[in-house]
């Protein structure tokens, strides 16, 4: 029983491993999208690939690094009875 399940596991790690590591292209037919605005040429596939700074934006919080007393939240409020 242990042996199956071992050579499952095998074949699934070799398969895994077989991923395309060319350069992305559009299929046959078919156009990269139209260049943004204000880009005189389209972007390429791996470009497309990266999210824009405006989609996953850094923290710009400073995390509170000491136990200190909360200021007082006016919308905290007890729940209704």
């Amino acid at each position: 029983m242990i042996r199956p399940a071992i050579l499952l596991l095998g074949i699934y790690a070799a398969l895994s491993a077989c991923g395309n590591r060319a350069a992305l292209e559009p299929k046959q037919g078919q156009n990269l999208p139209v260049a943004p605005y204000g880009r005189e040429e389209p972007l390429e596939g791996d470009a497309l690939l990266v999210a824009p700074p405006q989609a996953v934006p850094e923290r710009s919080v400073e995390l509170r690094r000491r136990s200190e007393e909360r200021a007082n939240d006016a919308f905290d409020l007890p729940p209704k009875e």
